[in-house]
């Protein structure tokens, strides 16, 4: 086995020995969740669709990548090269527009009550299946380049200078117009959300700054002490977090893939391509992990795993008393 290749299936591995228990865990806590209460709240359920597409992330490119760099199974051929790629730019996306849909309903979450961006939050949480809807048929319609361009490294007889090489496939534009345009439209479609996400955790900031400025003066007025500024404060600072893991991860991913639209000879070496996929796998993978240690119905749910385990256990083997 090439040195590289050990390097590569270990880096995506690393990935999947993390992001997929750490997604599961996600989606089984609030699976409990709905179990017990027989119903989401709209922020969880965010949360849970982003899991699970974060799922679908580290499953479809890392796990595969992994076991195709140990060589112990390979679907890269030209099928699985469309179905891969496509599923991993449609999924990823999407786990960009879910990161900015949570921002901007935890915006407006913390917003004085009685404003009119309760409504707007209300008219959200209303069509939320609708907004889910539109996104992945929006995110999929823009990835249906890799099904039309999108071929295994096996079959590289008629390939073009325009060609990308994501390691075990390639995607094989016909002209530079077309490779520049479809550049384009994926660079544009990951920026809007997260200019949307960043302006949405500035003004998330402002309103927790005004908001601990009142606590302040409440507290300098009657004496005594406050809270923390309850769970939509905590929730909000969460979404700051996972904002700004999204802004420096994807900054990084998409500043290599500009650098493979203009960069001529990038085909010939997957050294972008492999970093490309690990930074925007990485968040797919940690971004569970902020969740289990914030959330507190995560928590809450996993806490109550862990201890109807060993009282199982013990009435199992009642001895043992």
């Amino acid at each position: 086995m090439l040195s590289e290749e050990f390097v590569r299936g270990m880096l995506y591995l690393s990935l999947t020995i993390v992001g997929v228990p750490g997604n599961a865990t996600v989606i089984m806590a609030f699976l409990l969740l709905i179990y017990e209460e027989k119903r989401l709240l709209a922020a969880d359920a965010i949360i849970l669709h982003l899991a699970c597409t974060n799922l679908l992330v580290v499953v479809v490119r890392c796990l595969l990548e992994s076991l195709a760099s140990f060589h112990l199974a390979n679907v890269f051929g030209d099928a699985g090269c469309k179905a891969v790629i496509f599923i991993f730019r449609t999924s990823r996306a999407l786990s960009i527009w879910l990161t900015f849909l949570l921002s901007a309903y935890q915006c407006l979450s913390i917003a004085p009550p009685g404003s009119r961006w309760a409504t707007a939050r209300a008219i959200v949480a209303q069509y939320l299946v609708f907004v889910f809807l539109f996104l992945w048929v929006l995110n999929a319609t823009m990835s249906q380049a890799a099904i039309f361009f999108t071929l295994s490294t096996k079959n590289d007889s008629s390939l073009t200078k325009n060609a990308v090489n994501v390691q075990f496939c390639l995607v094989n534009f016909p002209s530079k117009l077309s490779k520049d345009i479809n550049g384009a439209a994926q660079v544009g479609r990951d920026v809007v959300p997260m200019s949307l996400m960043t302006l949405a955790s500035l003004v998330i900031l402002v309103l927790l700054y005004k908001h601990s400025q009142q606590v302040k003066g409440l507290r300098s007025v009657s004496g005594t002490g406050g809270g923390s500024g309850g769970a939509e404060q905590r929730a909000a600072k969460v979404v700051v977090v996972l904002v700004t893991m999204y802004v420096i991860l994807y900054g990084v991913d998409n500043g290599l893939w500009v650098y493979t639209l203009t960069v001529r000879k990038t085909m010939s070496s997957s050294l972008i391509s492999d970093l490309r996929v690990f930074f925007a796998s990485l968040y797919a993978a940690l971004s569970p992990l902020v969740i289990i240690v914030s959330n507190r119905k995560v928590n809450s749910r996993l806490r109550c795993s862990a201890q109807e385990k060993p009282v199982l256990e013990k009435t199992r083997n009642p001895s043992t008393l």
